[in-house]
């Protein structure tokens, strides 16, 4: 197979030292739905079509656990095998059923140069989403990986998985898999981690409402309301309980293939307003930025707290 390429982003999974006030966070705060399996820790379903876009496991530290990407057929997840190997990129898995606890389908893991898993699949289950519910999330929009050795991840994405260069403002490379500006973007940082992952929604009324109930449920907003340069999405952000930086997200660019020029830091230095187009989200909160650098212990919260705050109503 000629230029085998992932196809999109379908999770990201979390180690979290406390599975129960990550659910609730994400569940009853963030609006996701659990799914029930029987896999270790907890599922997390948005409004759309995958069966899962976020794996939340308990661990002794709040950590970036692995990723996941879809191919469109049994073919191309062979293709993407054979070509990791003839890169001796190291594969944890050759290409096989996967458990049914996790969405099943056909797949692979592989690591990247960093070490961390992502798993690439086809053929999950199908799942009849909901579009229709108001301040939900559709989708996984992106995740962004902090590493010490961008270059080496870049290749990696591009030359293994089909990702192409959508952006590069000197610190993020933004990558994409297929016509959103990005659904990878690589952070220079000290070492791999996560900086943040974004859920997105079909309008700005609709993160505007799921950014209010996070809000009420008395989260304070890290970031935002603004608009991106590079992707020149809307976004707001959050620390949930566990210290990782979460983007509510939408409007996000989408790339025509034959006129897309990839523009450079210079370019982005001086051609829009950084980084808020707006002007009105020009810096995130002390906290949000010391989570989005992998600092998530001193982010944490009590799951006394996780509570009261999810107990909360506005007065």
């Amino acid at each position: 197979m000629q230029n085998p390429q992932v196809s999109s982003i379908r999770h990201v999974e979390l180690a979290v030292p406390d599975l129960k006030a990550a659910t609730d966070f994400y569940s009853v705060v963030w609006g996701l739905r659990p799914v029930a399996s029987d896999a270790p820790g907890q599922l997390l379903r948005a409004a759309g079509g995958e069966h899962h876009i976020l794996r939340l496991v308990e661990g002794p530290t709040a950590q970036l656990r692995g990723a996941g990407f879809a191919a469109p057929d049994a073919a191309t997840v062979h293709a993407l095998h054979a070509r990791a190997a003839s890169f001796g990129v190291k594969i944890r898995s050759a290409p096989h059923q996967l458990p049914a606890g996790l969405g099943g389908g056909f797949g692979f893991v592989l690591e990247t140069p960093d070490g961390l898993p992502l798993t690439i699949s086809s053929d999950m289950q199908p799942v009849a989403g909901n579009l229709e519910l108001s301040g939900v999330p559709h989708k996984l929009a992106h995740v962004v990986i902090n590493s010490a050795d961008v270059d080496s991840q870049f290749s990696f994405f591009c030359d293994t998985l089909g990702f192409k260069l959508s952006d590069s403002n000197g610190r993020l490379e933004f990558i994409r898999c297929n016509a959103d500006h990005h659904s990878v973007a690589l952070a220079r940082a000290t070492g791999m981690s996560l900086n943040h992952m974004a859920f997105e929604l079909p309008d700005i009324e609709n993160l505007m409402q799921a950014s209010g109930r996070v809000k009420l449920r008395g989260h304070e907003l890290d970031w935002g309301v603004g608009r991106h340069g590079p992707g020149n999405n809307v976004f707001s952000y959050f620390v949930d309980p566990m210290g990782f930086v979460a983007e509510f997200t939408t409007e996000v660019q989408q790339i025509d293939e034959a006129s897309h020029v990839p523009q450079d830091a210079e370019y982005w230095s001086t051609a829009v307003i950084r980084p808020c187009r707006w002007g009105m989200a020009m810096s995130p909160s002390p906290r949000a930025r010391k989570a989005m650098a992998g600092d998530y212990q001193n982010q944490l919260l009590t799951q006394a707290s996780c509570d009261e705050l999810i107990a909360r109503k506005l007065s």
